[in-house]
């Protein structure tokens, strides 16, 4: 039987990011379908388009629990997120249905340090203003704020996180985090697991790189920023919604910290009149952290990969959703 494979992620539109990935789905017969428009999508663009699909490559789509229940999605199969963010997928619902998730852990790792870097050097050394200066015809430079023997704060220190910490290395930072389960792999980079309170305290810049869960919806607000030196940035290429963007926007506006650079947004895109258009010290870039030509390669090739799978009978490598094998209501059995 032929598969129908909707594509929502924007990624796989991108020559050549994803043209092998696709390029081999439909030599293996799959019919491929671009959503209207490339995700995020809600669930009312969303349950038109699933209609006789049975796999998904998604962007961060809303599979809500009445999503994955619908008549809409009764031939759905799997789910194959592009990257490692599984927070807009119910997976429980998923396994209940007997839908696997796939997605793509440690794939982005690299590129998305490399930028978290780059934002906190761009941000620290005025990068952007002196940018923006040349371009209206004026010599405009400004002081920035140096990186040796500062101190760096991870807030979430798994593969993206340590990966950072190599890179700050590099720069002689001191290495401090703060993670709910700490690692002995990330001790032996040097990194010393300290309270979210002696983080904020302690750092002179704070990158973010937590999953996003309810304990950590909302975990910079108010009282984080404040906890801030006046002095310290903000990184986030993580999730939006782990900041409190309101309390963000007045943070910057009333110099509670020196500035910030965010690549995720709790809405995206970012709607046009949105508070963080208008305040200072803040560099914006529209969630392209791991948008790499040779990561994207990658991870194309791995979403491809989950959908051949599961089609054939087979365990993907990656499963968001483990327990769908042990609820014996698979939509597609395992043959092997």
């Amino acid at each position: 039987m032929s598969w129908k494979v909707l594509i929502t992620a924007r990624a796989l539109s991108i020559e050549p990011v994803g043209a092998l990935a696709l390029a081999r789905l439909e030599e293996a017969g799959c019919k491929l379908i671009h959503a209207e428009k490339y995700g995020p999508l809600t669930e009312a663009e969303l349950l038109p388009q699933l209609v006789g699909v049975h796999a998904v490559l998604a962007g961060m789509d809303a599979f809500t629990a009445d999503v994955l229940a619908s008549k809409e999605a009764k031939d759905l199969k799997i789910i194959s997120r592009w990257g490692v963010g599984i927070d807009a997928v119910n997976l429980p619902a998923a396994a209940k249905e007997g839908i696997v998730v796939g997605f793509t852990p440690g794939l982005l790792n690299e590129d998305v340090a490399d930028y978290a870097m780059g934002m906190l050097l761009a941000i620290a050394r005025r990068i952007p203003h002196g940018a923006r200066s040349l371009q209206e015809g004026k010599w405009d430079s400004e002081w920035g704020h140096s990186l040796s023997r500062k101190t760096l704060g991870l807030v979430g220190c798994g593969g993206i996180g340590q990966a950072v910490a190599k890179r700050a290395r590099g720069f002689d930072m001191k290495l401090i985090a703060y993670d709910p389960i700490p690692s002995q792999e990330a001790r032996n980079l040097g990194i010393e697991f300290v309270s979210t309170d002696q983080l904020l305290a302690e750092s002179d810049f704070i990158s973010l790189h937590s999953a996003l869960t309810p304990e950590t919806r909302g975990l910079i607000g108010e009282a984080q920023l404040r906890a801030m030196k006046p002095t310290a940035f903000l990184i986030n290429t993580a999730r939006g919604a782990v900041i409190d963007e309101t309390a963000l926007a007045r943070a910057l506006r009333e110099q509670w910290i020196a500035g910030a650079a965010l690549d995720v947004f709790v809405e995206e895109p970012l709607p046009a009149g949105h508070p963080l258009h208008s305040v200072p010290n803040l560099l914006l870039t529209p969630h392209q952290a791991s948008l790499g030509y040779g990561c994207g390669a990658k991870v194309s090739g791995a979403v491809a990969d989950a959908v051949l799978d599961v089609r054939a009978g087979r365990r993907p490598r990656w499963v968001a959703n483990p327990d769908v094998y042990q609820l014996g209501n698979l939509r597609v059995p395992l043959i092997s």
